[in-house]
């Protein structure tokens, strides 16, 4: 059998590995933890990150990263983006040849750099032979066997189709792409739009709030994306408004959940203790914030958000300040063309 390897035993790491494992590779996943390793090889659990869930068989669990990576044909990187540093220096281990495919969906802080971009510049040998994996997918959904679709991102096509090939079978469907750029942006910003949405329903504002911030969060996910090279038809796509609206919407979203408790009174430290995982959502919209005034693009929502979770802004001023702005045309700035040439007189 092929080697595939997983960094990472978190929720989304475990749910990689066992698609890898239900695919028939000889699959490892790299754990820190001594006790949790043992759990997946004895009990194949993993209680802390995915409770109530039977792993595959298959998959092995280690904690030394040279025997996690010795001989692996597929790496997949799938570690939160604030301990990416330590799962990108474990990349100078890989196998000559190995495809690296990461599952991250945030930047890299302070930086502010894009996953993709920051191993580039420090593993150059795994340069030629990088991937991102995004989409709407819960960990929690993935383990069971529930029906998901992904997109698959590559400078190369042969990469690209490579990790689809690996991961593909009836259950978990793989779409390729060219645009790395977008991709990766649609499945880090997504999670900004996620946290307002959460602040929404803990504010009991409705349907018609969610769904507006939705389609605006959209709006300013493009705006940004376009500004640092992406296509803005990727952010129609999977990794845009598909990861947008599962993210937006489900019980399992980490980021809707701290939304949801800021708006009912808990500071920032006291949301994230609750929730007791990575909220990549926070550093999300304080990266994208930054960018956004380097660029000079107009992010309202997150710049509200940011406000928000910074104490400078409660909840409800928040969304008073969105909707005391300036008039606008909706499409001001999303299509290769504004649409006001459209009108046929002023």
């Amino acid at each position: 059998m092929t080697k595939v390897t997983v960094l990472g035993a978190g929720s989304w790491g475990s749910a990689l590995a066992a698609v890898l494992a239900n695919n028939g590779y000889e699959t490892v996943v790299w754990a820190r933890s001594e006790q949790l390793a043992e759990d997946i090889n004895l009990r194949h659990v993993n209680e802390r990150y995915l409770p109530g869930v039977t792993l595959p068989e298959g998959i092995r669990a280690v904690t030394r990263v040279e025997e996690a990576l010795a001989g692996a044909r597929l790496v997949v990187l799938a570690l939160p983006s604030s301990a990416l540093a330590d799962g990108v220096e474990c990349l100078r281990f890989v196998a000559d040849g190995a495809v690296v495919a990461h599952a991250v969906k945030g930047f890299i802080r302070p930086q502010n750099a894009r996953i993709t971009s920051y191993i580039q510049e420090r593993v150059p040998a795994v340069r030629d032979r990088l991937a991102v994996i995004s989409g709407p997918s819960h960990a929690e959904e993935v383990v069971r066997l529930l029906p998901t679709t992904v997109v698959v991102a590559s400078e190369s096509r042969m990469v690209a189709e490579f990790v689809q090939d690996a991961f593909m079978n009836d259950r978990f469907r793989v779409y390729t792409q060219a645009d790395v750029v977008g991709v990766e942006l649609g499945g880090a910003l997504k999670n900004i739009i996620a946290l307002g949405v959460g602040l929404v329903d803990g504010l009991a504002l409705g349907d018609n709030t969610k769904a507006a911030l939705m389609t605006r969060g959209l709006a300013e996910m493009t705006r940004l994306g376009v500004a640092l090279g992406a296509s803005p038809l990727t952010f129609s796509g999977l990794a845009g408004v598909g990861d947008l609206i599962v993210t937006c919407t489900s019980e399992h979203s980490r980021n809707h959940r701290a939304g949801c408790l800021l708006a009912h009174g808990l500071s920032l430290d006291a949301t994230l203790k609750r929730i007791g995982m990575a909220v990549e959502g926070v550093g999300t919209t304080f990266a994208a914030s930054e960018l956004a005034r380097s660029h000079g693009i107009e992010m309202p929502i997150t710049r509200a958000i940011e406000k928000v979770l910074l104490g400078e802004l409660s909840p409800a001023d928040g969304v008073g300040l969105l909707m005391r702005r300036g008039k606008n045309h909706e499409m001001e700035d999303v299509g290769a063309q504004p649409l006001t040439a459209l009108w046929m007189r002023p």
